[in-house]
């Protein structure tokens, strides 16, 4: 990662860092990874999606990423759906 980093704008270093950090490892997988794969090149409405995304709570994420609990309508998008189907390789 850290050669990704390095070619990144500090907006979307923001975002990949708080997208890998954040405190169940599960997420850390599942949005970090998703992070790194898409960053880079995500339209700027996009990263503001990915923005709000980074903000959610995540035992209500890892809810809706195991399909314990549907994602409620309001923070439904294209790119979280996106986010919640993206498997790290």
């Amino acid at each position: 990662m850290p050669h990704i980093v390095a070619t990144l704008d500090p907006r979307r270093r923001k975002i990949l860092w708080r997208a890998t950090h954040r405190g169940i490892r599960e997420m850390d997988i599942l949005l970090g990874g998703f992070a790194q794969a898409r960053v880079a090149e995500l339209t700027d409405d996009q990263l503001g999606e990915l923005e709000a995304i980074v903000e959610l709570p995540d035992q209500e994420m890892l809810t809706w990423a195991t399909g314990q609990v549907a994602v409620p309508v309001k923070h439904r998008s294209g790119l979280l759906a996106e986010m919640l189907r993206h498997r790290p390789t």
